[in-house]
C-alpha cells in the first residue's frame, strides 16, 4: 500500500477532508492532495505532522492494525573503536606465523625490522 493510500484510509474514517487536515498540520491542501494521490513523496518530519493530524502512531502510517510491527533482532554493531586487530583467527596465525619468523632472527635485525615497522605506522597516521 502506497503512504498516501494509508493517509487517505486513516483521514476518511475520522470524517477530515484534505483541507481539515491541512489546517491541523500547517501545509497547503494542494499538498495533501499531492501526497495522497502519489505525487509527492513527504518527508519523514511532514510523515510525523499527519500521524498527528489524524490522531495516530507513526507507525500505523506505514502498518496496517493497531499493534505496532515486531522489531527485527538485528546483530549489535560494533564500534570503530572496539574493534581490535588481532581478534580473528586470520589475525591470530599471522601474528603465530611473525612470532616464529622473529625468533629465528638475529637481535640487530630484530630491532631494524621493530624500527621500520614503527616509521610505517607513523606514516600511515593522519
Amino acid at each position: 500500500m502506497l503512504i498516501g493510500d494509508r493517509i487517505r484510509a486513516l483521514r476518511k474514517p475520522r470524517n477530515l477532508s484534505q483541507g481539515d487536515i491541512g489546517k491541523r498540520t500547517g501545509l497547503l491542501r494542494p499538498y495533501v492532495s499531492r501526497v495522497e494521490n502519489g505525487y509527492t513523496v513527504p518527508s519523514i518530519e511532514t510523515l510525523g505532522k499527519l500521524a498527528r493530524a489524524l490522531e495516530v502512531p507513526l507507525y500505523q502510517l506505514f502498518c496496517e492494525g493497531e499493534e505496532p510491527p515486531k522489531l527485527l533482532h538485528l546483530p549489535k554493531r560494533i564500534a570503530a573503536e572496539e574493534i581490535v586487530w588481532g581478534s580473528t583467527r586470520k589475525e591470530v596465525r599471522v601474528v603465530n606465523r611473525l612470532l616464529r619468523f622473529l625468533s629465528r632472527m638475529k637481535d640487530s635485525d630484530r630491532t631494524l625490522l621493530l624500527q621500520m615497522a614503527q616509521k610505517m605506522s607513523r606514516s600511515i597516521r593522519p
